[in-house]
């Protein structure tokens, strides 16, 4: 059977599991036994949930990244001053971080209309149709700020709170400090675009924790899970006959190599894959689910229209959260739009804008919402302005200064805007959060106390937001 889809050997894990996760999931086999004589009675897995460090209501998060950096000017942030500045040219004064932001440059104004919804009075543009019938379940930040302009080190810092990767994502963290529902199916899924977002798989790495909290990628296209089943005329019970003469085999090896925790993942992994062969299957068969509700997330007969297949991604995600799996996160990309943003944005929104809202609808006509935090974001906004570069083309650039990110769900503030950027967009003025503010919080959200949430590597004990954050009490109701 082919487990190369698991977190083995290969990733990087320097902290030794304990005798209870290394006994976890090998049933009563023979192989199972083999361990209880080597390590102790107790079957407490890697992934097996833990309580919170803190009363909150999530229990579990769907991260949604717009892998690109989304415009905040053309999506949430009104800014009608540059009507008033449209393609007046200037040179900005002082150093500047990159060659994109220095030089010539012109204003842009957005090309849409902007529009209140809700009682709370929610800015959307006009592409959001449907986002806008759950204005009042969200709750939008816009003072969050991160240091990066360039894509991969600024999606390393929104995933991992690292600019420069190998520390672990925040699935990672999550699922290493609250465990997984679900034993027979990943804490931590992942669910990318054909193309692996800039940075590519280390953005859902384990890092420096054990190997079991890595991402586990399902493929877009094609079987999720390459070699889930296993090869015609292999029964399951000869299945378990070598998983158990193999676990005999890595016990004899782990009794006298105690400190290889790579094979304990690698263990682990093997089990897990025996497990997911009866899970996955129903989990990720949408066919299951009524016409009415795929039509919702806008999931047609063809699965060739870009929001059909991101509408499969979002009941996916709830199929999984249901399921008991702790993190999923989905991918959304080429929202790094430098020219013709009318264009490009409006038909991004459009892919995404409906399958958001019917997971949003769908999660709490279910009664998921409360336990269930969404976010939305990018890995950094866009400045109001673009370069003189031989034409007008209406785009703009990198912006780390300014961005909107919004939650739902989870004991968030709902019905909220909280933070302001100035009256261009350029730069977050009130209420103005480092991202490792914002990591605390989602953390906080999900009952995990980022000081504690901690493991010992390289010297010292580590954790999401580096070197310790401040939680943004106004996000949380």
């Amino acid at each position: 059977m082919n487990t190369s889809f698991f977190p083995c050997a290969g990733s990087r894990a320097l902290h030794a599991p304990t005798r209870r996760e290394f006994i976890y999931g090998l049933g009563t086999s023979l192989g199972s036994v083999a361990l209880t004589s080597l390590l102790a009675a107790e079957q407490t897995g890697p992934l097996a949930p833990k309580a919170q460090q803190l009363p909150a209501k999530a229990k579990n998060c769907i991260f949604l990244m717009m892998e690109g950096g989304p415009s905040h000017i053309d999506t949430f942030d009104p800014k009608p001053v540059l009507e008033k500045l449209h393609l007046k040219e200037f040179t900005r004064e002082g150093k500047q971080k990159s060659a994109m932001e220095s030089g010539k440059r012109y204003y842009v104004k957005s090309p849409f209309k902007f529009a209140q919804h809700g009682q709370s009075g929610a800015w959307m543009s006009e592409p959001w149709q449907h986002l806008a019938s759950v204005a009042d379940e969200l709750c939008f930040f816009r003072g969050c700020q991160v240091d990066s302009v360039n894509h991969p080190t600024a999606m390393y810092q929104m995933n991992c709170g690292n600019r420069f990767g190998g520390d672990p994502a925040i699935g990672a963290w999550v699922t290493y400090g609250l465990g997984s529902v679900n034993q027979d199916l990943p804490g931590f899924v992942v669910l990318p675009e054909i193309s692996y977002p800039q940075g590519g798989s280390a953005n859902w790495s384990n890092g420096y924790l054990p190997a079991q909290f890595q991402g586990t990628p399902l493929r877009p296209k094609g079987s999720p899970i390459l070699d889930l089943q296993p090869p015609q005329g292999i029964a399951s019970d000869h299945q378990r006959a070598n998983l158990d003469l193999l676990a005999q085999l890595n016990t004899r090896h782990a009794e006298s190599h105690p400190w290889h925790d790579e094979l304990r993942a690698r263990m682990h992994n093997y089990e897990l894959a025996f497990r997911m062969q009866t899970q996955v299957p129903e989990t990720l068969d949408l066919s299951t689910e009524d016409e009415k509700t795929k039509a919702m997330y806008g999931i047609g007969s063809d699965g060739s229209d870009a929001t059909d297949a991101f509408g499969r991604k979002c009941l996916l995600a709830r199929k999984l959260v249901e399921k008991g799996v702790r993190f999923v996160q989905l991918y959304a990309g080429t929202w790094d739009s430098h020219d013709y943003i009318e264009r490009a944005h409006g038909n991004l929104i459009h892919q995404v804008d409906q399958p958001i809202a019917a997971l949003i609808k769908d999660l709490k006509q279910r009664g998921l919402l409360e336990d269930t935090l969404i976010v939305w974001c990018g890995e950094f906004g866009r400045t109001p302005d673009n370069g003189v570069r031989g034409g007008t083309a209406y785009g703009r650039d990198h912006n780390p200064k300014a961005m909107t990110i919004w939650l739902a769900g989870g004991g968030c503030k709902a019905g909220h805007t909280i933070g302001s950027t100035d009256d261009r967009g350029m730069e977050a003025v009130e209420e103005v959060h480092h991202v490792r503010d914002l990591h605390v919080t989602l953390l906080r959200l999900l009952g995990l106390n980022d000081n504690k949430l901690t493991i010992y590597h390289a010297g010292r004990f580590k954790q999401l937001s580096q070197f310790g954050g401040q939680v943004i009490e106004k996000l949380i109701a």
